[in-house]
């Protein structure tokens, strides 16, 4: 599922699971999620209407068949997700340890990493198996340990099957090369990724913006670890850093671009107005703060809203549906961002469409956020993402 050194060697039996679990996920996402929308149309939503919102459309349907069925699937279907890839990971953890060690000790490998001794990772994180993850991104099993980064990697590539594209980047991927075809002027010379986690969506800005220096930043060590030593085997120059987004150890005004990839709706409420004023105060003069996340519930339809806070409800990720809640363009607004300078795209996907379909896509007007396309794993996917411009001069660069 990797580069060496970190591949994952599975056994046979260990890839026949793998194959179900995937093909168990899609079935999932594709024919369950289809099956559970058909029963709310054909038997709930004429009793709700015409008032109705996520939270009554929840209540309607949690004691039905259809959404038992389907919720007790991917329940399951989750955590078979890591009882598929932790034995291999386990039987390789010393190989992947290592590969870190020869990293650290190598000073011609192109990816470097920076880890702060005594730092106190968030309790949000910390206390919290997200994703149902156990460990979380923060356990460490021994010294140089990348065992989470690890498993988040290869638990991604089973679960998503093949949304993400092989490199698990088509997010960074996707928006990267929208922002350099909608902004040609703008060439941004440093980039921070924020909550980077395995580093997959910060290796795609580094490749769409060659010239740029790219740092990853996350409060997760093993994480860190495996992203830096996944970039090194891809021979990729990148920067992994150990730091909290809530108070970022950068100077003001030294990057073009900060950016971050599903991260914000994993940070308490109260911590997002900090993270994004942190964004504000390091971004220069004319850079752009960029957030691909999930759609905000008032853009979208009551069942769709329901559909997406699954998660909320049932997968460990209690501040998924606050999030949510948020109004976006207000947000960037008390981070110090101005009402003018507020966007938001929804960007169509590279994997997907390949090169010239999505040119062709992208160049179209800024589709409407609809989660019948937009969000994490729906048909024809398309990613949403919000920010806005530092004080910037309309017409100069964009």
């Amino acid at each position: 599922m990797t580069a060496s050194p970190l591949k994952l060697r599975l056994t046979l039996a260990e890839r026949a699971r793998a194959g179900f679990v995937s093909t168990l996920r899609k079935q999932i996402f594709d024919g369950l999620a289809s099956s559970l929308r058909a029963d709310y149309q054909r038997n709930v939503a004429s009793r709700l209407a015409p008032r109705v919102d996520a939270e009554s459309v929840r209540q309607a349907m949690r004691h039905r068949d259809s959404f038992k069925f389907y919720s007790s699937l991917r329940v399951t279907s989750q955590d078979l997700l890591y009882q598929v890839v932790r034995p291999a990971i386990e039987r390789q953890r010393a190989d992947f340890a290592t590969a870190v060690r020869d990293l650290a000790s190598d000073p011609r490998a192109p990816a470097t990493l920076v880890l702060k001794e005594g730092f106190k990772v968030p309790r949000s994180v910390s206390a919290l198996d997200i994703h149902l993850m156990p460990g979380s991104y923060v356990e460490e099993y021994g010294e140089d340990d990348p065992t989470m980064g690890a498993v988040y990697e290869n638990r991604l590539a089973l679960s998503t099957f093949g949304v993400f594209g092989p490199e698990l980047d088509d997010i960074g991927q996707s928006i990267a090369r929208f922002i350099a075809l909608k902004y040609p002027k703008f060439r941004p010379r440093r980039i921070l990724d924020l909550g980077c986690t395995a580093g997959h969506n910060t290796a795609a800005w580094r490749q769409v913006f060659g010239k740029a220096e790219v740092i990853g930043i996350d409060v997760a060590a093993p994480c860190l670890r495996y992203a830096a030593a996944r970039a090194a085997a891809r021979g990729l120059e990148l920067r992994f850093e150990q730091m909290n987004a809530e108070s970022l150890d950068y100077p003001d005004a030294s990057f073009d671009l900060v950016i971050s990839s599903m991260f914000l709706h994993e940070v308490p409420p109260r911590a997002i107005p900090r993270v994004l004023r942190e964004a504000h105060r390091v971004l220069r003069p004319g850079g752009l703060m960029l957030h691909m996340e999930l759609p905000p519930a008032d853009q979208l339809s009551a069942y769709d809203s329901f559909y997406l806070d699954w998660d909320g409800h049932y997968n460990n990720e209690p501040y998924y549906r606050s999030f949510r809640a948020m109004n976006l363009p207000k947000l960037c607004e008390s981070a110090g961002f101005s009402a003018a300078d507020y966007v938001q795209h929804v960007v169509p996907s590279w994997t997907a469409l390949g090169a010239r379909r999505w040119r062709e896509a992208a160049c179209e007007a800024d589709y409407a956020v609809d989660s019948g396309q937009t969000g994490r794993l729906a048909s024809g996917v398309r990613w949403f993402c919000f920010g806005g411009w530092k004080s910037f001069a309309s017409g100069k660069t964009r």
